[in-house]
């Protein structure tokens, strides 16, 4: 009896210890054009052992000894089996895996305006979100060459200072929040400045949200919010380092030397690098250089001005499965050139010159399944530079010019930021979110008045109900306190997503928006030879409401085969609209001023339809915005109510990818169809009568085709064309408006059709 207990025994250690001994098998998986695959699902068939790829595509995974199928798995790939056979003590390594890829699509998982990282299905926002696949394909030198194909969003360029402005459903830039991680960026006036003077290479993704978002990120985000979200360093269970470069030349139409500074010249460098205890650290360098476009103008000066910008960024960090925080530093340098004519061999130049320098600190802190933290700060502080010199053309000496007013102006401006949001599951049914946010801005310059300071106070909640498994009911709510203006003291919103079926949902909203006035808008005191502009420090913030709805529906949904089209509407309407009037006194006619204007509106839909077949991917959209027509309620000059209430403006987008696998090339279309922009404006006729006219800026095509190339595993070579149509300028009827860079006559647009070549070079271990 003693004899076979112990045999028990012995033979129950020998099973033990067989089943107890381990081994690791290990590999890396690529995509069909031989890149690093990274965040796919490695799994033994028939256990509950799996892991992911991390950014190099590799994968580790222990496991007791014995004989598996390794099981890998991506939505938007065949399944791929591989038989292993895991040894004690020692890594099986297998042979690269090469995914095959499918029409079915990665599913996207959006981070603006959630209560966490969210799927796009289930978000309760509409999100359109364009990913660093889509931006590389692009190769553009900076967000907006990836922007201006989106459907809704149009620009606008102010030749005098070199800025562009950015419009989302029928509102100008204003009211567009620009967010670069979730944390609101400077810019020194209405215009978006912002927009272009982001690295692109540091971008991971863009996430557009369209309608007010003002009770989670206030003030500015009545036409929505575009947030612009940085590459990170994952958590990892070994060591991993990458560097990278990119270079790439372009022209500027038919304009182009590399060695006289003519076309555009792009170069970036960037290393990352992460330790298996989850400390991680980054840093890259661009430069982009445009020599400009001479155009018509002949001699020195150029329609399009050059420019030249340094950008450089750095990261450190710690991250593990609960706590993830991280600084990040970004700095901006960038000069605008505008070179006078010479007279009697003198020349009078200007530079613009901007310098951006944002401090960033960010947690994310899950304490438990229930509850997680979320906080941010950051510290910019913005510079524009007005330097005006002569220029002696025969000796090449150079003076400060004193003469012209301005000319050696300087603005600065600061902004210190803190947010901070809690999220908590009461239940199954209801979520929580609290949160809190100080921000407090500063300014100084010769044309602004007594270098003022505004400090905004706000908390806010929403909750996330779901009171049965197919809706998702979101109301929330902000509160203000301004120290300078009178905020709206509410600021409510209601968001609803219901799964009509699991192919079918829709989304309902209505939020209320605000805008506070700008610095500028309060305190400007602009007066030269060209301009008489004055702030007005009794502004009231702008506020709107706004109703949003759209359907969603996955059509099909098959192996090879997947389609999905999106209709949707919305209708604003705007209160206390700040815009910039002349004076009414006849003596003082070119004296302008900034006021609340009482209501204006905008209305619209847009249809997009998404198709993926085999390697195939093929978008098309059209939308129809409604602007409102400023005198159609205007007594003095259409008495018998005959203007129409809005002018309407079509746009039509499409995008075309095809990946040629054996041959490791990805092909792109790019095209859009901006339909004309009618405005009723107001006209004094030869005999002093006034009249309202309709004027319109012309619609116009672009295209650009861009052939991507994997040259074996670390370099891929990029090249194309762009604006295929050669539009250059577009005919414009609506008459000069007398504002300080406003122009009538035709609008330039672009420097014709341009060609491009880069290269990129991307190492990992």
């Amino acid at each position: 009896m003693l004899r076979g207990s112990i045999l028990s025994i012995f033979l129950s250690v020998i099973v033990s210890l067989s089943f107890a001994q381990q081994g690791t098998v290990a590999g890396k998986i690529v995509t069909s054009d031989s890149q690093p695959a990274k965040a796919i699902s490695v799994l033994l068939k028939g256990t509950k052992l799996g892991t992911i790829t991390d950014e190099s595509g590799y994968f580790s995974l222990k496991a007791p000894v014995g004989s598996y199928a390794l099981i890998v798995q991506a939505s938007n790939s065949e399944e791929v089996s591989v038989p292993i056979i895991i040894s004690g003590d020692i890594v099986t390594t297998v042979a690269t895996i090469q995914l095959t890829q499918t029409a079915k699509q990665l599913p996207e998982v959006v981070v603006t305006g959630q209560y966490g990282a969210q799927s796009l299905k289930n978000s309760v926002y509409k999100v359109r979100s364009i990913g660093r696949e889509l931006i590389q394909m692009r190769n553009a030198t900076d967000l907006t060459g990836v922007l201006n194909n989106e459907l809704g969003i149009r620009f606008s360029t102010d030749y005098a200072l070199g800025e562009t402005d950015i419009y989302v459903m029928g509102m100008s830039g204003q009211n567009v929040k620009i967010l670069l991680d979730g944390v609101p960026l400077v810019d020194r006036g209405s215009i978006r400045q912002s927009l272009s003077q982001v690295d692109i290479n540091s971008i991971e993704k863009v996430e557009i949200v369209e309608g007010p978002m003002s009770v989670m990120y206030g003030t500015d985000a009545l036409a929505g919010v575009i947030n612009i979200i940085t590459k990170k360093n994952a958590a990892k269970q070994k060591n991993t380092y990458n560097i990278g470069a990119r270079i790439q030349e372009e022209t500027a139409g038919s304009e182009y030397n590399p060695f006289q500074k003519k076309g555009l010249h792009n170069q970036n460098i960037h290393a990352g690098w992460t330790h298996k205890s989850g400390i991680n650290a980054g840093a890259g360098v661009t430069r982009n250089n445009f020599g400009g476009w001479q155009g018509t103008k002949t001699g020195r000066q150029k329609d399009w001005r050059p420019k030249d910008q340094f950008f450089a960024n750095g990261t450190v960090g710690y991250r593990n499965q609960k706590f993830n925080t991280w600084y990040r530093f970004d700095l901006l340098d960038e000069t605008i050139w505008s070179e006078g004519t010479v007279v009697s061999n003198m020349a009078t130049d200007q530079e613009f010159i901007t310098r951006r320098l944002t401090h960033t600190v960010q947690a994310d802190w899950l304490l438990n399944e229930k509850l997680s933290f979320n906080s941010s700060f950051s510290y910019q502080d913005y510079q524009r530079r007005t330097r005006t010199t002569d220029l002696d053309v025969l000796t090449g000496k150079r003076t400060l010019n004193t003469r012209v007013e301005g000319g050696q102006d300087i603005s600065e401006f600061s902004t210190i930021f803190f947010r901070g949001t809690a999220q908590y599951k009461m239940s199954p049914i209801v979520s929580f979110q609290p949160g809190i946010e100080i921000k407090s801005d500063q300014t100084n310059g010769p044309r602004i008045k007594n270098a003022p300071t505004i400090t905004d106070y706000s908390l806010f909640a929403s909750a996330e109900i779901k009171p049965v498994s197919f809706i998702n009911i979101r109301p929330g709510a902000r509160f203000s306190k301004n120290s300078v203006y009178d905020a709206p003291p509410v600021i409510p919103s209601l968001n609803t997503k219901i799964a009509l079926n699991k192919k079918t949902d829709l989304r309902l909203s209505y939020g209320r928006g605000f805008r506070a006035p700008a610095l500028r808008e309060l305190y400007f005191d602009f007066h030269d030879a060209n301009h008489s502009i004055n702030g007005n420090p009794d502004l009231k913030a702008e506020y709107s409401n706004s109703f949003t709805g759209s359907l969603t529906v996955q059509a099909v949904e098959k192996q090879q085969l997947k389609f999905n089209t999106s209709l949707s509407g919305f209708y604003n309407h705007f209160k206390n609209r700040i815009d910039i009037a002349r004076n009414v006194d006849p003596a003082n006619p070119n004296e302008y001023y900034y006021i609340n204007v009482y209501q204006y509106k905008t209305t619209g839909g847009t249809l997009e339809n998404s198709l993926y077949w085999k390697k195939l991917q093929l978008t098309l959209g059209l939308s129809y915005i409604g602007r409102y027509n400023d005198y159609f309620e205007d007594a003095t000059y259409d008495s018998n109510k005959s203007l129409p209430q809005f002018v309407w403006s079509p746009e039509v987008n499409s995008n075309i990818l095809y990946q040629i696998d054996k041959a490791g090339v990805k092909l792109g279309l790019f095209y859009k169809y901006t339909g004309k922009m009618p405005q009723y404006q107001v006209v004094t006729t030869g005999n002093g009568q006034q009249s309202v006219v309709l004027g319109t800026v012309a619609g116009f095509h672009t295209a650009d085709f861009t052939v991507s190339k994997s040259i074996r595993r670390y370099v891929t070579i990029n090249t194309g064309a762009k604006n295929i149509f050669n539009v250059k300028r577009i005919n414009n009827t609506i008459q000069d408006t007398g504002g300080a860079h406003s122009s009538g006559g035709d609008v330039l647009k672009s420097y014709g059709t341009s060609f491009f070549l880069g290269l990129a070079f991307n190492w990992n271990k």
